[in-house]
């Protein structure tokens, strides 16, 4: 497959680029009253206006046949049919499969995979009842209140954040709280608000030997052995999603109460999974099957919509625009909805470490861009902080604003305010204003016309900054599960146009590697330091610190 700037569809758009880059998208709204109809789409619950973009319907056109000829569309099929499309694993990739609803089978090196898919459904469901109705309890009888999830990557951010983003949805009664940093301040803090009797610990972990995971839950075990509990206890407090059921026997959980996990998921696809029993316990079940309905409507619509009309695909190849040939190095999301405040950590994650790569799975390397600085806030406290630099600064950020139409709590006018902001920002970003406006603006006002000169250049926004508005009617376990798998499938677009394997991360693991060399140096003073003089240094220091 030839590089992404070896495709004719891109030296196309390279020689429109040329002749586009400098339209402003306030002389395309004055010359088009049908912009928004033209440049809008919808998809399942989710509305996309991206008419707030620097293109034309050519340019819309060229970064299709870009998508075409990157094989976008095979590339799709593929991935939904099981193929090995993570080729440095050679693994097929299936987080879709765990919300497939349709019935059919799902095959992966020809075996169908969906009756443990079920099977494990039907478990989970059966484990969160039995918790929220009082027949599953602690060693002394008593109802669990509370759940200590603890995991790391995509096995605690994915449920933190929706947790977080689906309150309103919470069951009384249960509360589920998080711990990932192996920095033992954390832990600290949460066991000594749990109670013993009552507290149900859940550990995500393939491997049963993620380090950090690993410390936080022998942590948990021991305090729950030197504050009442016994080995032979632990089985009815302690669980985990793993494939390494050896392990967790070994360390006291009762073999009923191990999940699976499958090696086609990767981390930071796997909320879907059983590394999703905390969002179930936290919400109920069924709210968390909503969850997967709405995933699984999105994933029906980017399989099935004509590129022109695919959410997924337009925002992926929008993003490849401003990235490949205006040179925007960040996206911003900003939510305008409290509850999903995390949402932009949690696209972060799942877009920096999928597209983070510099070289194809044939092994030749880019001499272009790929995946940006994923960050952002929530709206409007970032209008009162990092909104500057996208009005008047210097580089190019491309923004997503991400609103529900209807509030989760209805009060006086306060969504109308919001939804004003949010709306009053794009527009803004999209016009600006000019020296002649602002000039205007100082007409009368008694000053000179030095002193107007001197000040209109810190007024004048140049505007023609991109946005995307994306709308829901509420924010619904069913419409947040629409709203990530959109972002998994744009991520996938872009990853399959830059010709990267979006499915491995082998970036994080030569960290993890010396990072247990260290451990062993930081632990043991009679190993040889025998690494730059740097990191020697630092070990040094941490071995002499109490000295």
């Amino acid at each position: 497959m030839a590089l992404f700037t070896q495709l004719k569809s891109y030296q196309a758009l390279q020689a429109h680029f040329e002749q586009a880059k400098n339209l402003h998208m306030r002389d395309l709204f004055a010359q088009d009253p049908e912009r928004f109809n033209k440049f809008s789409a919808k998809a399942c619950g989710i509305e996309l206006d991206y008419s707030k973009n620097r293109i034309t319907e050519e340019t819309k056109a060229l970064l299709l046949d870009l998508a075409r000829e990157a094989l976008v569309e095979e590339k799709r099929d593929g991935m939904f049919a099981g193929a090995r499309i993570n080729t440095s694993e050679d693994r097929a990739v299936l987080h879709t499969a765990l919300r497939n609803k349709s019935g059919n089978p799902v095959l992966c090196d020809g075996v169908d995979v969906m009756p443990e898919v079920q099977a494990t459904l039907a478990k989970m469901k059966a484990f969160v009842n039995e918790v929220h109705n009082g027949t599953r309890t602690g060693y002394t009888g008593k109802k669990f209140t509370d759940v200590l999830a603890i995991g790391i990557g995509g096995s605690f951010l994915g449920p933190k954040i929706m947790t977080e983003a689906l309150k309103p949805y919470r069951v009384d009664g249960l509360k589920v709280h998080f711990v990932a940093n192996v920095d033992g301040a954390h832990i600290h803090d949460v066991l000594a608000t749990l109670p013993i009797e009552t507290t149900l610990v859940l550990m995500s972990s393939k491997s049963f030997g993620t380090q950090e995971t690993l410390k936080n839950t022998e942590t948990a075990k021991a305090w729950f052995l030197e504050n009442g509990g016994k080995f032979e206890d632990i089985a009815k407090h302690f669980m985990c999603v793993s494939s390494n059921i050896k392990a967790a026997t070994e360390f006291g959980m009762d073999a009923d109460n191990i999940f699976p996990m499958w090696d086609w998921v990767g981390g930071r696809y796997s909320l879907w999974s059983a590394i999703g029993l905390p969002i179930a316990l936290a919400l109920g079940f069924d709210n968390f099957e909503a969850l997967l309905d709405g995933a699984y409507e999105m994933d029906q619509h980017f399989l099935t919509a004509p590129l022109e009309e695919n959410v997924p695909a337009l925002l992926g190849v929008l993003g490849v625009w401003y990235i490949n040939f205006f040179g925007a190095q960040s996206h911003v999301l900003l939510p305008y909805d409290h509850y999903l405040r995390g949402f932009p950590a949690y696209v972060q994650q799942l877009d920096m470490e999928s597209n983070g790569k510099s070289a194809t799975p044939t092994g030749d390397y880019l001499d272009y861009a790929t995946g940006p600085v994923i960050w952002g806030g929530e709206g409007t406290n970032g209008q009162h902080a990092f909104h500057q630099l996208i009005h008047q600064g210097t580089v190019l950020i491309p923004a997503d604003f991400i609103m529900p139409l209807h509030s989760q709590h209805e009060m006086t006018n306060h969504h109308a305010m919001l939804a004003s902001n949010c709306f009053g920002q794009t527009q803004a970003l999209m016009q600006g204003k000019t020296v002649e406006q602002v000039k205007a603006e100082f007409a009368g006002k008694g000053l000179t016309d030095e002193e107007i000169e001197k000040v209109a250049p810190q007024k004048v926004f140049e505007g023609n900054k991109p946005t995307n508005t994306i709308l829901m009617e509420k924010l619904t376990p069913n419409a947040l599960g629409q709203l990530i798998a959109m972002y998994e499938h744009k991520v996938f677009v872009q990853g399959i146009i830059w010709g990267i394997n979006s499915f491995d991360q082998w970036g994080v693991e030569l960290g993890k590697v010396l990072g247990n060399d260290v451990l062993a140096k930081l632990e043991d003073s009679s190993i040889e330091l025998n690494g730059d003089s740097s990191t020697n240094a630092l070990i040094e220091k941490f071995r002499n610190r109490n000295a």
